[in-house]
């Protein structure tokens, strides 16, 4: 339309390509097959798409390709470069395999980076900002993410890597763009969302990985922000800014049309559903990868004993899922640590007697390393004590804190750990619930020392760990925790189990 510009956004898309539902079979409205025919309706002569980031962590299918078969080229990016997409802005999870892989999915998907605030050895990845003129109009463009990154990443994949600050660097791109440029409209691409409701001002995060709502309402004349990150679908205005986010995985899709002639911004989200079909070109080139990655997914490592799937999730964060217990075991025998704590993730299966690598991915979904640290007895406590703050007390049951659920759950971020026994009492006041921690029937000291297995995002610090971050290193190991675990069922092909239940939690 000559009176319309329009700009579509996907963001979060970690890895699905196919909508598939990997742990339970059959498949899903959701994945970049059908998104490709969302995006062709959508599409005409003025329109722009945009990837916000998060493309390279997520689905079996992008793990089976990193682990497994790197020498296509990257599924990740073929969507991208078929449909077309002009500009892709980086997400925190795709520096989850080193800046090499980045680098080269940026290059296979044809786009043009607008990330301004990541340097890596000096240079950084995209402009500080672009303009770029259709229908009339001059729309000036910059791309940031969050800086938060280093909480999270193994240190290794971002070595040489510098995250400024999102908010500096927008408050600064803004006040250039107004002063040096003569641009229409000014659209800010953040890979970051909300520290506060957009609606209600309610704080939602309380760390600087989010900062979407201080960016709209601190700088004046930024006339959209689109956002990602937190996986949720939004839309409005916000001190006279539009913004948009999207669900993760394909979902759905922001559109945002800008009229030509009064510069007025209208934004809707438009779902992925079950009519839409899968596009044929995507589905002829990718069906292969997918073909490949079902075949290895049911491949038989081992079988235990017990049936360790996760029926009650809740139920089992509260009295331990054996399931953990079994990772725990895994990995405290191949790091050779005297502990090991791991989490329960968001959607998490855990697994049958027969184990398979899907069992695997479905349960343990990230592409985190192990890194083995020296703990002592205080921090152990101090360790525990967070973990504990997951929880609180309400009609006199356990159930999890607000502050555990903000824009979407923290179920990462709750650890239970193996090597030691301990009892938690919720209602009691936050860094005062663990009242028994003992080691083999023996009350740990606090100058007693230990080393544990954890993965690298709780390692430097992930989830305001910082006794943790602060311990020293023992050892990492660059290899996947899953690829760690089918080497530990594979050594022990049949698991002779015994439940572990020693962690008590009271109200």
């Amino acid at each position: 339309m000559k009176d319309r510009i329009r700009i579509l956004v996907t963001s979060d898309v970690h890895g699905m390509i196919f909508g598939t539902d990997y742990a339970r079979g059959g498949s899903r409205p959701m994945g970049m097959v059908k998104m490709k025919t969302l995006v062709d309706s959508l599409r005409d002569e003025n329109t722009l798409l945009i990837d916000n980031g998060d493309s390279l962590e997520g689905t079996p299918f992008i793990f089976h390709y990193y682990h497994v078969d790197r020498t296509r080229p990257n599924p990740a990016a073929i969507p991208l470069s078929v449909m077309g997409y002009d500009y892709v802005n980086v997400g925190n999870h795709d520096f989850n395999y080193g800046m090499k892989e980045l680098k080269r999915f940026l290059r296979e998907t044809g786009a043009f980076c607008i990330t301004g605030n990541v340097v890596h050895n000096g240079v950084p990845l995209g402009p500080k900002y672009l303009l770029r003129k259709i229908a009339g109009l001059t729309i000036a463009f910059f791309g940031i993410t969050t800086q938060y990154v280093p909480h999270w990443e193994n240190p290794a994949n971002i070595e040489g890597v510098e995250f400024l600050d999102a908010y500096d660097y927008a408050v600064k791109t803004v006040s250039e763009i107004k002063e040096k440029e003569h641009a229409d409209v000014i659209v800010g691409v953040y890979h970051g969302g909300f520290e506060k409701h957009p609606v209600t001002g309610a704080i939602t995060s309380e760390t600087d990985e989010n900062e979407g709502y201080r960016i709209m309402q601190d700088i004046d004349g930024l006339d959209l922000l689109i956002m990602g990150h937190q996986h949720d679908s939004a839309q409005g205005v916000l001190c006279g800014t539009a913004y948009t986010e999207t669900k993760s995985r394909a979902q759905e899709i922001a559109v945002h049309d800008i009229d030509t002639k009064t510069r007025k911004i209208t934004t809707s989200i438009v779902p992925v559903t079950e009519e839409t079909q899968d596009d044929p070109v995507l589905l002829e080139k990718l069906l292969p990868y997918e073909n490949a990655c079902l075949s290895w997914l049911d491949k038989k490592l081992g079988e235990c004993t017990e049936d360790l799937r996760v029926k009650d999730p809740m139920d089992a964060r509260i009295h331990k899922a054996q399931v953990i217990t079994l990772m725990n075991e895994a990995f405290m025998e191949m790091s050779g640590a005297d502990l090991s704590a791991t989490a329960l993730f968001q959607g998490a299966t855990g697994f049958p007697q027969e184990i398979t690598m899907r069992g695997l991915l479905s349960t343990y979904m990230f592409p985190n390393t192990l890194v083995v640290k020296e703990i002592t007895g205080s921090a152990l406590k101090e360790y525990l004590e967070k973990n504990a703050e997951f929880w609180t007390v309400k009609d006199g049951q356990i159930t999890v804190s607000d502050r555990a659920i903000p824009a979407h759950p923290l179920y990462h971020n709750y650890d239970m750990a193996d090597g030691i026994e301990y009892t938690v009492k919720v209602s009691n006041p936050v860094g005062e619930r663990v009242i028994s921690l003992t080691r083999n029937g023996v009350p740990v000291k606090d100058s007693d020392k230990f080393t544990i297995a954890v993965n690298n995002y709780r390692a430097v610090g992930g989830g305001e760990f910082d006794m943790i971050k602060n311990a020293p290193t023992v050892k990492e190991d660059a290899r996947s925790m899953v690829e760690i675990l089918a080497e530990y069922i594979m050594k022990h092909p049949k698991i002779d189990f015994t439940p572990v239940h020693n962690i008590t939690l009271i109200p």
